[in-house]
């Protein structure tokens, strides 16, 4: 039998934001910032990794945009 003591959560894993750069965190227990976000964008976006809080909000506002035009 397994202790469940001896198993400890993952480590939050370090990411890059795919448009600045800016290092963040994600949890892949599903616990992730990301998951509390209204703004929501299907992953990856044209071969993009995760974004960062900001970045996400810029994207989801640019997809809602009439131009969908980046600022």
């Amino acid at each position: 039998m397994t202790n469940s003591k001896d198993f400890s959560a993952p480590e939050p894993r370090r990411l890059a934001c795919a448009r600045c750069g800016t290092e963040f965190g994600c949890d892949l227990s599903g616990t992730c910032w990301c998951a509390e976000e209204t703004a929501k964008l299907p992953i990856p976006v044209e071969s993009e990794d995760c974004l960062c809080r900001e970045c996400l909000r810029k994207a989801a506002e640019e997809a809602h945009s009439p131009d969908g035009a980046r600022a």
